[in-house]
């Protein structure tokens, strides 16, 4: 054998006998760590004809070290920052919206790296890609990994590509490693994380798990732009009748377990000074719209005190002044007193929009349109604080005379736990690479909610910078995207041995 082949080989095998250590007893008669190491030494030197030791190969390029179960920083990173450059607003924020050109670009450059990596790739009608390592008992469900790499406007680089570039390195990792999966492994790249262009979050995964309800409204959502969602993804190249969206159902049975592996998004543990975040839940989100109309008017002409009900001023009733804005604005107000009431840190809630019309310095608004997200661990909680602010908005709407033309909820998904056997091999994981790892709650929305209900799911966190995301200063180090991608290779190559 030649001397390269022979260092691939050995490579190989080194790399195994690693994960072999590493995972124990997870594939079958393990006698013992030593011994393991020991003998796959020994195979190794009789192959390949020279002493082990003196192999000292990085196993395939990048900034590894002698064993080739390492990370690929510096080509993570590469990967990072060329994906980043798919986008519609200037360095160094990113803006990729679905179904848009640099959407296209996106997707055209992650299937190109999972043909480089040999997976077999699959679209489903919305745009959904997975890339399948084929596993020896291929007909056992598989474990699956994977995010998005849509980008709300002047967002960052990080959001949901460390989750897609993330696995598509750990799975390079253990090809590296002579790892031989036993239910096969595989990417997921959903479409459209972020409600960005048809204020839907999760559509893909969403569809993913089988929601009737999503697959109707699709047939007359548009944008804002009146453009229809079947004639964007037609634009994308996802031509589709609308039959066709339960095409992207799943059965229960499709996934053995998902793992995704995510920043943060928060600073719990930059501040503590934690590698790793297990988590054991997703808050359950809910998103509300609101309309109020009013009269309007000049902002000089109709008096400050005349509003409705009737007033008398200066003995004569005067004008209404319906400000729909000022209902707005107290129903934000209303929105934060009813969250600190629930008495629980875990309760939150937010008015992300609130636009007024017409929209000028010297009109009184005669429209204002409002939008809250309300998210809690607990749903009964969460549903209670609705019920408060929908109550508040009828109040508002009767007090300053305004007409409440809507008040409906969007969605109000329930919360997602985390499952035990996911739980225990990412735990696992992070204890035999000696990591210091947290149980902790993701605040934050993530397709993860989604696949919780067709298959047992679990999430890694890693660090970020002060907690940053969602905007263009979000930033995660390389040792902290090396350290998730471990974790999540080795739950991922126990998971797939059970």
């Amino acid at each position: 054998m030649a001397t390269s082949a022979a260092a691939r080989f050995l490579a190989a095998l080194a790399g195994a006998a690693v994960l072999l250590v590493l995972l124990g007893g997870a594939a079958g008669a393990v006698v013992g760590h030593d011994d393991d190491a020991a003998a796959a030494r020994r195979t190794m030197e009789e192959f390949a004809g020279f002493p082990a030791s003196d192999y000292r190969g990085d196993g395939g390029g990048g900034s590894g070290g002698s064993s080739p179960f390492y990370v690929d920083s510096d080509g993570l990173q590469r990967q990072i920052d060329e994906l980043a450059s798919f986008s519609d607003s200037p360095v160094p924020s990113v803006t990729r919206v679905l179904y848009s050109d640099k959407d296209v670009q996106a997707r055209r450059y992650i299937k190109g790296i999972m043909n480089q990596l040999g997976l077999s790739i699959r679209e489903d009608a919305v745009g959904n890609i997975f890339g399948r390592w084929e596993g020896s008992e291929a007909g056992l469900g598989a474990v699956a990994t994977g995010s998005h790499v849509d980008a709300i406007p002047f967002s960052g680089k990080y959001d949901g590509v460390v989750g897609v570039l993330g696995a598509l390195e750990a799975i390079r990792m253990l090809k590296r490693s002579g790892f031989q999966p036993k239910r096969s492994l595989e990417i997921i790249m959903f479409t459209s994380e972020e409600p960005t262009r048809f204020g839907i979050s999760c559509l893909g995964s969403r569809l993913m798990a089988g929601s009737e309800e999503l697959a109707r409204s699709l047939k007359e959502t548009v944008d804002n732009q009146n453009v229809s969602f079947f004639d964007a993804a037609d634009s994308a190249g996802y031509k589709m009748h609308p039959e066709e969206l339960h095409n992207v159902f799943l059965k229960k049975d499709d996934y053995f377990a998902f793992v995704e592996l995510h920043i943060e998004q928060g600073p719990i543990l930059e501040k503590e000074g934690i590698k790793i975040g297990v988590v054991t839940a997703i808050a359950a989100p809910a998103s509300i719209k609101v309309e109020f109309e009013g009269n309007g008017g000049h902002a000089g002409a109709v008096l400050m005190p005349a509003r409705s009900p009737p007033h008398i001023y200066m003995g004569k009733e005067t004008f209404y002044r319906n400000d729909a804005g000022l209902a707005a604005a107290e129903l934000a107000l209303a929105v934060e007193k009813h969250v600190l009431e629930s008495g629980s840190i875990d309760t939150v809630g937010t008015v992300g929009i609130l636009q007024l019309h017409p929209g000028a310095i010297n009109s009184i608004p005669s429209k204002s349109h409002v939008e809250i997200d309300v998210r809690d661990i607990d749903e009964k909680r969460r549903n209670n604080v609705i019920e408060k602010v929908h109550q508040s908005t009828i109040e508002i709407s009767k007090n300053r005379g305004v007409l409440l033309s809507e008040f409906k909820i969007i969605n109000q998904d329930p919360p997602a736990l985390s499952d035990k056997s996911v739980i225990s091999a990412m735990e696992f994981a992070a204890k035999q690479l000696n990591l210091e790892y947290k149980l902790m709650i993701s605040r934050a929305y993530h397709d993860s909610l989604f696949m919780a209900r067709i298959s047992p799911m679990g999430m890694i966190f890693i660090p970020c910078y002060k907690g940053y995301s969602h905007k263009p200063e979000e930033y995660a180090s390389p040792e902290d995207m090396a350290n998730g991608v471990k974790v999540l290779a080795l739950a991922m190559a126990r998971l797939s041995l059970q």
